[in-house]
């Protein structure tokens, strides 16, 4: 294999992957965790 196709596979690769998280993070499913998140650094002790 040559060093350009395997650069093409990673490049595919990490595609992929940012396309998985970001379906991931805008999923319903995960925004009342998100939301609880959110709102961490204005809580007070």
């Amino acid at each position: 294999m040559e060093l350009t196709t395997l650069r093409i596979l990673a490049t595919v690769a990490s595609f992929i992957v940012f396309v998985a998280i970001a379906i991931w993070a805008w999923r319903n499913r995960n925004s009342s965790g998100f939301k609880e998140a959110e709102s961490l650094p204005f809580t007070e002790d």
